[in-house]
């Protein structure tokens, strides 16, 4: 294990999350609040221990995979504990463990939270928790690739470990260019938002936050009904935003290169908005349209189908009390995800096709025991590797879920709470049913169970093996032997 340079590494996120944070002081400012000045004081220790770490170049650069794993484990966990102070020290959100839960669902754009009463926080803080989701949404590690030169194959190891899918893939030659354009795409999406919800007479400040909370597919929201008082035209703009989001954003770069034949043929994309449309047909048929006028109805059900399968969270209506059908959807929208490469969580739509197609091809083998079928993607064949790494991450997801359930289930809350307060934090959701509903939130859990659900939260992002490589043993006897090798 290379330490020195994942010290380096360390040291320039905590420079740029400082950086970040001069933009909520300057949000306080504008409104005269003097709890913005938590984040002056934040940013400048942000900033110190960034240049302390930074300083000294490493002397060697191996960097492979492993370091690339753990590297981006301790900076997610390292930005959260300083993005979480201004709560702390402002007295806001006072209880340490409660700011930790809110900023790792912020950058983890989960958006669950344990506070009662949104509206009761500043504006600087309301604009800290949702810009956390634009921050995390597509990763402040492919940030620093798109503006800092990374020697060697360490780039691709840290997008490997950072973004969401089973593969990783260069959109150009070079990853800086690669990062580069997936930024100008995410930022440019996020400025149509901006400019559309401003057309539909929302402020400006909730623009921007409901912008961020849907670009990085959080939830988080400035009002305490989420998005239910807001107008029809600005919940549409909300919905097909998200949606979008959802987009596997090497899609939107084949439409740029005018590659249309080849981005029409992404079977996850497709396979994506199939399952959108056969979901807000399976919930308006359930609920039936005797129950409210159909335009109302299919508003609602195509938010809350955008809004969970994407896993944003935001909310125009109490789906908690939606028909159990309806439910029932809604939580199998909730494991399968959005698309690979986007700022979705959950499953993702990729893996569930090639499970369903491995599936379908050991049934043949069983008619047609000689029969050779290749499974394929977008008409090319998957790697052996890929698929392999597609079974192993099914049984790790499993396996981590039922232990933080069974954690869980020890404050004594009712299975629906459990289960899908587990399954809302660990696929990056937000609201789950019941205690977690999308009116509830997770302020009841207990301490223990919130640390769960955090380290839920930092796997589901991180597609579980960053996190549990920090708990392998084997790991860190590497970093012993490397250090022994370069005295």
């Amino acid at each position: 294990m290379n330490f020195p340079i994942i010290r380096y590494i360390l040291g320039w996120v905590l420079i740029v999350e400082g950086l970040l944070m001069l933009i909520p002081l300057i949000v306080g400012f504008i409104y005269s609040e003097s709890s913005g000045l938590w984040f002056l004081y934040v940013s400048l220790l942000s900033l110190v221990l960034g240049a302390i770490m930074s300083r000294k170049k490493p002397a060697s650069r191996d960097f492979f995979l492993r370091e690339g794993c753990v590297t981006t484990a301790l900076s997610w966990i390292v930005m959260s504990v300083i993005g979480c102070l201004p709560f702390c020290l402002s007295g806001e959100i006072p209880s340490f463990a409660d700011a930790m839960f809110e900023i790792i669902s912020g950058f983890t754009t989960t958006g669950a939270s344990v506070l009662s009463d949104v509206e009761s926080l500043s504006h600087s803080m309301l604009f800290w928790r949702s810009f956390s989701h634009w921050i995390g949404g597509m990763g402040v590690l492919v940030f620093l690739l798109a503006v800092i030169q990374m020697a060697g194959g360490s780039g691709m190891n840290l997008m490997r470990a950072e973004s969401p899918g089973p593969t990783v893939g260069k959109l150009r030659p070079k990853l800086r260019q690669t990062a580069r354009i997936l930024y100008l795409i995410y930022l440019s999406m996020t400025v149509m938002e901006i400019i559309l919800l401003l057309a539909g007479g929302m402020s400006l400040f909730d623009s921007l936050t409901t912008s961020f909370g849907t670009a990085g597919t959080g939830g988080f929201g400035v009002k305490n009904d989420s998005m239910m008082s807001y107008s029809p035209y600005i919940q549409w703009v909300v919905a097909i935003f998200m949606a979008l989001f959802g987009v596997n954003f090497s899609f939107y770069y084949l439409l740029l290169m005018h590659r249309w034949k080849q981005a029409l043929k992404m079977e996850e994309v497709r396979g994506y908005f199939v399952i959108i449309l056969a979901a807000i047909a399976i919930i308006i048929i359930n609920i039936g349209p005797s129950s409210a006028p159909f335009g109302e109805l299919l508003r609602h059900s195509a938010f809350q189908v955008s809004s969970i399968i994407t896993t944003t969270g935001f909310a125009t209506a109490d789906f908690n009390l939606w028909p159990e059908t309806s439910r029932f959807t809604l939580v199998l929208l909730m494991f399968i995800g959005s698309c690979a490469g986007s700022t979705g969580g959950g499953i993702k739509v990729s893996r569930v096709i090639m499970m369903v197609k491995t599936a379908l091809r050991e049934l043949q083998s069983y008619v047609f025991p000689k029969s050779i079928k290749l499974i394929k993607m977008d008409g090319k064949p998957v790697e052996r590797e890929v698929l392999h790494g597609t079974y192993v991450f099914f049984i790790a997801y499993m396996l981590i879920y039922v232990v933080s359930v069974f954690i869980v289930s020890f404050d004594g809350f009712d299975s629906v709470s459990n289960l899908t307060a587990v399954a809302a934090t660990f696929n990056n959701i937000g609201p789950g049913l019941e205690l977690a509903g999308p009116t509830g939130n997770f302020g009841a859990f207990s301490d223990l169970s919130k640390y769960v659900m955090m380290f839920d939260m930092l796997a589901g992002r991180l597609e579980l093996f960053p996190m549990l490589l920090l708990f392998y043993p084997k790991c860190w006897s590497g970093m012993v032997r490397y250090r022994k090798r370069v005295k």
